[in-house]
Formats: C-alpha cells, structure tokens, sequence
C-alpha cells in the first residue's frame, strides 16, 4: 500500500520559517519525482516546488528564493523549507510522487500564516 505522510504545518506568524516533510512507503522512493503543491481556500491546486530523481528543482515563481525542496532517499523522505513566509502562503500542502506510469498524493498538512 502506497502511503505518502505529511508533516510539519502549523500556524505561523508573517515572516517565519516552516520545514514540511513527507515520508513515503510502498513506492521505489529514489525512482519517483517528488514535489509539493498547495491550496487555498476556494483556489485551485497549484504547484509550489518539485524535485527530480536527479535532484533538479523547480519553483513556482510566487515562492523562488523562499522556499527550498530537498529529498532524502535513504530515509525516503522529501522536505519543504518555507522562509519568509507570507498571508498568501496559507494553505493545505500536499506531498506528490511521480513516476513515468503511477502519480501519488499525500493528504496534506495546513499551513496558516497569520498574526
């Protein structure tokens, strides 16, 4: 059973840093892309960050040089650093894994960025 676990949301004040993690099971972790996208109340899925199986990266213009992805396969397991968090920030974050032929989503974890 594949199982992708987020953690780490939390009420934050404008301005502070949250690190988000995802752990995975039932999947060849090191063969995934892995990324994080987000939603906000009565707004659409968006992409906020991915990571490759080679560990390139890409950012949603919104959050580049803020946010940082990072994986770690040996504890299969892909991070979110949020710096500089802003209102607009606020939002369910969801852990994905991506293959050639199987695509994975985690639950999600809220973040709220509020003073």
């Amino acid at each position: 059973q594949v199982q992708l676990v987020e953690s780490g949301g939390a009420l934050v004040q404008p301005g502070g840093s949250l690190r988000l993690s995802c752990v995975a099971s039932g999947i060849f972790f090191s063969r995934f892309g892995m990324g994080w996208y987000r939603q906000a109340p009565g707004k659409q899925r968006e992409l906020v960050a991915t990571i490759t199986t080679d560990d390139r990266t890409n950012y949603a213009d919104s959050v580049k040089g803020r946010f940082t992805v990072s994986r770690d396969n040996a504890k299969r397991t892909v991070y979110l650093q949020m710096n500089s968090l802003k209102p607009e920030d606020t939002a369910v974050y969801f852990c994905n894994a991506q293959s050639q032929f199987r695509e994975f989503w985690g639950k999600g974890t809220l973040v709220t960025v509020s003073s």
